[in-house]
């Protein structure tokens, strides 16, 4: 199965060795309108067929799929592209920059018959995954309470300046990813109450948020994000947990332990992902993650399915997004129909 990439900025670094570690696929060709990051990652990939203007790319095509690891303002143009030229599509997060642009996406996907995956890795990062599958296996019974935190001082900066030059920050970058982890554990969202903060001054955009979601089977849970928070050990890029059950509870505590207290008994299990040869430290849980979503994006395309973070699905994680800046702004607690 033949791919190509578009965008080869710092992120895609990741994605296209995740590509290469996939069994039976290849990227072929790459696209990036900086001749300089094309030319890096061509040399470091041997990729041969290189290319600054996408609808030249997909005019030339011979791939199957496409990766699109550009900036949201792009996608709908270059996802409208890709299921003209008949391929399928991995898009980056986040999907869209409205709901309009979204729901656009998909039905252009729709129309040509294509996969449309968002590439919303953070439920697939392996330990987050283990306390999904035991979320769903009903361990600890029905969930009625959970906290989704995130919380770092790490300087995401130095590597994505373009993170401090937009009004809008962490919900968007960040809590997209949270805010889908909690879709994922209790399920759809009736009603969201969210607050923000800017404590950075050199940034634009909010770096805290805290938002309470009322969730449609019941559960209430706590999605918080921040990249103020300067605490040792530092536990970026770790996503923590905590959800109370009808039959007990569970824990994804720092450090990737993961504890479940049910039926009288008490595990504790080490869920640390592996680093892979091309991973390093602090970044290897959200780099395997990469690896798992694309290959689960593979699998799908073999295997006639439809992926679990779809376009179609991923509207309602964007939905929360456009929600809580809207709950913020206005002061008040916001339905999700309203978006």
């Amino acid at each position: 199965m033949k791919g190509a990439l578009i965008g080869c900025g710092f992120f895609a670094r990741n994605q296209l060795h995740a590509w290469r570690d996939i069994d039976g696929v290849e990227i072929v060709a790459i696209c990036d309108r900086d001749e300089g990051r094309l030319g890096e990652a061509g040399d470091q990939f041997g990729i041969a067929r290189r290319y600054t203007d996408a609808n030249e790319m997909f005019a030339d095509g011979g791939f199957d799929f496409v990766d699109i690891a550009t900036t949201a303002p792009s996608h709908r143009p270059l996802v409208e592209a890709a299921a003209r030229a008949g391929v399928h599509i991995i898009c980056q997060k986040p999907f869209a920059e409205n709901m309009a642009d979204a729901r656009a996406m998909v039905e252009a996907a729709d129309a040509a018959g294509k996969v449309l995956m968002v590439h919303e890795n953070f439920r697939w990062q392996s330990a987050v995954r283990a306390a999904i599958d035991a979320l769903r296996q009903g361990v600890i019974g029905m969930p009625f309470f959970g906290r989704v935190s995130f919380r770092s001082g790490y300087d995401v900066y130095a590597g994505q300046p373009y993170l401090a030059e937009g009004k809008r920050f962490i919900i968007e970058d960040l809590g997209i990813h949270i805010l889908d982890i909690a879709r994922a554990l209790f399920g759809e969202v009736s009603t969201i109450t969210a607050s923000t903060k800017r404590v950075n001054p050199k940034i634009k955009g909010e770096d805290v948020a805290t938002m309470l979601l009322v969730h449609r089977g019941g559960a209430t849970s706590v999605v918080d994000c921040s990249y103020a928070t300067r605490r040792e050990p530092e536990t970026f890029p770790q996503t923590l947990l905590e959800i109370d059950g009808t039959g007990g509870t569970l824990r994804l505590d720092a450090d990737y332990r993961l504890t479940i207290q049910a039926a009288g008994e008490n595990e504790t299990r080490d869920v640390a992902p592996p680093v892979l040869s091309w991973a390093e430290r602090p970044w290897h849980n959200i780099q395997e993650s990469v690896a798992i979503i694309e290959q689960h994006f593979i699998d799908c395309l073999r295997e006639g399915r439809v992926p679990e973070t779809s376009g179609a699905d991923n509207l309602n994680t964007l939905a929360l997004v456009e929600a809580a800046y809207l709950s913020a702004a206005d002061g008040r607690t916001v339905r999700l129909e309203e978006v």
